[in-house]
């Protein structure tokens, strides 16, 4: 069956991603060579066995292909702290966490840095003047000064490793300034890719110009995808009222706007008697919509999820064009086959993950539904019970999913999603295509605001719902079998026939149970020895009240705690655990007794911390953060380094990395491996 494709190609991807080494040559030859024995035993083995060992070679299939792509991406990762010139051509623009504005620069050229050693892009956040005072365009090339540094490991044990996300998205190097950029070279109109990233940004900047503040933010988000122009406080509304789904040009956006393109042609041809008659109407609306689609892909800036919902898309209309079933199962394990296929690394994302869980959940459910009789419902009743139905399935499906990975739930999201998304269908999404076809004709101010009025509305509905008392909860994170036994019994009980689809049911109830018993770290440290985290009675103690916000806020976000920073500093008390900050709170340090654990930012000198378990700089630089538990024989330690491995992206000291087929061609440009 064809819905076992992508799952079975999953299954490989995820055995690649969970090795703690990476595969050698010899490796990949034994799993080329297993593959290819499988594939010819299908010939002979017996029609019952044939699907098992199909979906065994399938297994082997998805790991080479993740394989292949990790050392397609591979590229130079800078091993030290860097301060100095910095120069580079902006590809692109967002704003980072702390509502900076960042950019991301390839061509990078780094002083008395060799070019096969520099990273082919870096991200750059804009602090203090370098804010004020910039206005960087798409394409240009400019000059700074920048602190930069490698792309950050884990910030606790079997946490997010940003290491692998950078690594995929070719980032060899992360960092900030606080000093103007300057025009290197002027913008060069010759690279298409850029061409269109200025578009975007013009038609961004235009947009912003007509709608104000966050809802002229919100609409160029949608439209362009450029996410810069709305406020930090917007976004966190969003997330606490489940909102914030509507920000991302995903499958919602890409499908109501094929839809609305799909609908208008059909309605147009339909309305003249010739074109009616003798037209293939359906095809051609077909082929219209994917047009659309198409152009949306590129003026959204193509990032994963947008390509994940295009080729979704494509699949659906591409049914059409020949007469099948636009939306079916056979349609989603397709799209999910070929963005497996094109970027394996999107199975770990929480995007691929929550649209495709909700797409299979919605297809199956009003697929079940379809044989229901349904004639005594009225008519006007059945768009709405449709709309309730999907919200409600949708975010049923998806919960876990956004629960393991953003540690929140959203109590109220149903609400929020039934007053909201049903906007986005009838007045936005139409209105955003009608102000891309009366803008050629300086007509698009009037469609423009209709949008405004709708997104107006959603982000009033989500700052109503994010206000109101327990709005959002908190879950600790998963284990890490949890997530995958969920989406293997939601798997099971959606794809199997017969009646051995209901083993999806334990499945889902045994992951479930697992996370309930799931247990966090006494005490977590930070990899560079600048926050420590111990967990009392009323929940962790951080060490500190201010800085180190990012490993913060992850911190108590895994444990299901929402508090601030400030309110878990306040728990600290000096105990079994010392945190020293500086090189004076070292100096002033008389020393440590048999059992305590001493943590400092700076090195500490040996005989004050003979007697205890001592972490400082240069120990962390070898193990990575650390999570710490106690026993009756002492401590137990868990590090970084120990649940990460030691893979391509990781650089940890004493690593022998081998070297990508990139990096070889850059190193030796002359060379055709």
């Amino acid at each position: 069956m064809i819905g076992w494709v992508p799952v079975c190609l999953a299954l490989g991807i995820g055995a690649y991603f969970s090795l703690r080494t990476e595969p050698g040559t010899l490796h990949y030859l034994v799993v080329i060579l297993g593959g290819g024995i499988l594939l010819s035993g299908t010939r002979i083995c017996r029609e019952s066995v044939r699907p098992f060992v199909t979906g065994l070679a399938l297994v082997l299939v998805g790991f080479l292909l993740a394989g292949a792509r990790a050392h397609h991406v591979g590229g130079p990762v800078l091993e030290w702290r860097y301060y100095g010139a910095v120069d580079g051509r902006i590809v692109a623009i967002d704003r980072s966490q702390s509502d900076a504005v960042r950019l991301t620069l390839d061509q990078v050229r780094l002083d008395r840095v060799p070019a096969h050693r520099s990273p082919e892009r870096v991200r750059i956040s804009l602090h203090g003047d370098a804010a004020m005072d910039t206005n960087p365009k798409p394409g240009l090339r400019v000059m700074t000064t920048a602190h930069l540094s490698p792309p950050a490991g884990p910030v606790e044990p079997g946490g997010f490793d940003f290491q692998r996300h950078a690594w995929f998205a070719r980032l060899g190097a992360v960092g900030y300034t606080r000093v103007p950029l300057l025009v290197a070279e002027p913008v060069q109109e010759a690279h298409a890719e850029l061409m269109v990233f200025r578009i975007r940004m013009t038609i961004s900047a235009h947009i912003q110009t007509i709608l104000c503040g966050d809802v002229g933010g919100f609409a160029a988000a949608i439209t362009t995808g450029d996410r810069s122009g709305i406020s930090q406080n917007a976004l966190d509304d969003l997330r606490a009222s489940n909102l914030a789904h509507l920000l991302a040009i995903s499958g919602l956006h890409m499908g109501l706007l094929s839809a609305v393109v799909l609908a208008a042609l059909r309605l147009i041809l339909a309305s003249h008697p010739f074109t009616a008659l003798h037209w293939p109407t359906k095809g051609i609306a077909a082929i219209g919509a994917l047009i659309a689609a198409t152009g949306y892909l590129a003026l959204s800036g193509g990032n994963v999820a947008t390509e994940r919902a295009y080729i979704m898309v494509t699949v659906a209309l591409a049914a059409l064009l020949i007469g099948r079933r636009a939306i079916s199962l056979r349609a989603v394990a397709v799209a999910a086959t070929i963005v497996l296929v094109l970027r394996p690394e999107s199975l770990l994302g929480p995007g691929f993950q929550m649209s495709f869980a909700a797409t299979t959940a919605l297809v199956a459910v009003f697929g079940w539904l379809r044989d229901l009789e349904v004639a005594h419902i009225p008519r006007w009743l059945r768009p709405v019970l449709a709309t309730i139905i999907s919200s409600a399935v949708a975010g049923i499906a998806t919960a876990p999913v956004a629960a393991a990975h953003f540690n929140a739930i959203a109590h109220y999201g149903l609400i929020a999603n039934l007053l909201s998304v049903p906007l986005m269908g009838l007045l936005v999404i139409p209105a955003a295509v009608l102000a891309a076809v009366v803008a050629p004709f300086g007509l698009e101010v009037i469609p423009l605001q209709v949008m405004g009025w709708g997104l107006h509305w959603i982000l009033g509905v989500a700052d109503t719902v994010a206000a109101v008392d327990g709005a959002r909860g908190y879950v600790p994170g998963p284990g890490g079998w949890v997530l995958p036994l969920i989406c293997l019994g939601f798997l099971v009980l959606v794809l199997w026939q017969g009646r051995l689809r209901l083993l999806g049911v334990p499945t889902m109830a045994l992951a479930f149970l697992l996370w309930q018993g799931v247990g966090r770290p006494e005490v977590l440290i930070a990899d560079q020895g600048t926050l420590v985290g111990v967990m009392t009675a009323n929940g962790r103690a951080l060490s500190r009240e201010k800085s180190t916000g990012f490993v913060a806020r992850n911190w108590l976000e895994n444990d299901g705690d929402g508090v601030r920073q400030e309110e878990a500093a306040a728990r600290w008390a000096d105990g079994r655990v010392i945190h020293l900050s500086g090189k004076r709170a070292v100096a002033a340090f008389d020393g440590c007794t048999a059992g305590q654990v001493v943590v400092t930012s700076v090195v500490v000198p040996p005989n004050k911390a003979a007697a205890c378990l001592t972490f400082d700089p240069q120990t962390l630089k070898e193990t990575g953060s650390v999570a710490l538990s106690s026993d009756a024989d002492g401590w137990r330690m868990v590090t970084a380094r120990d649940l990460a491995g030691e893979r391509l992206w990781t650089h940890w000291p004493g690593q022998k990395r081998p070297l990508t087929l990139a990096q070889y061609v850059r190193i030796n440009p002359t060379s055709r491996p």
